[in-house]
């Protein structure tokens, strides 16, 4: 077993940045200037399963989107945090509100604002094309871009590693 299985054993709550993770970081403006985001199905699903397991999901992110919020309601996400400018002194809230251990949080992010979270929380992930400081500051680095699965990724390996997964396929199919 390695040390990110042993991390992902206790891990209760998983808390995902936007942009960069749930979308390839890409901001599209339509004529209106109504802003425009593309997520990843596949993530989807597996931020479902997490859920289905026990495992509460929620967003930190810097900015604030319509889209973003559509989103969140469609896969029943309800701990919403926009516009936050300091995720590190957030997590204090969200540990205070949730009664977990900042050791039982999962955070995953790509870029500079989200080391001082990353650096509090139990498990860090970083995606593919993150910001290099913040692959090296990371438990684990994904294979999948961000917008390209890697939510995807940490989903199943969180719930294989605490034996999740054969029982989530089973009720799939």
């Amino acid at each position: 077993m390695t040390i990110n299985d042993k991390k992902c054993k206790n891990i209760k709550m998983v808390l995902l940045d936007v942009d960069g993770v749930l979308t390839d970081g890409g901001i599209i403006y339509n004529e209106s200037g109504k802003e425009i985001k593309m997520f990843n199905v596949r993530d989807g699903l597996g931020i479902r399963l997490l859920m289905k397991a026990g495992i509460q999901v929620g967003i930190v992110t810097g900015r604030s989107s319509e889209a973003l919020r559509y989103r969140c309601q469609n896969l029943g996400i309800t701990l919403i945090y926009e516009g936050v400018r300091d995720k590190g002194v957030l997590l204090n809230e969200i540990v205070e509100i949730t009664g977990f251990h900042s050791d039982e949080i999962a955070f995953m992010g790509d870029d500079l604002p989200d080391l001082p979270i990353m650096r509090k929380v139990g498990f860090s992930i970083a995606v593919a094309d993150a910001h290099e400081s913040v692959m090296e500051e990371a438990d684990m680095v994904t294979h999948a871009n961000g917008g390209a699965g890697a939510v995807r990724e940490v989903c199943e390996k969180i719930l294989k590693s605490q034996g999740h997964w054969k029982k989530l396929m089973e009720q799939l199919f």
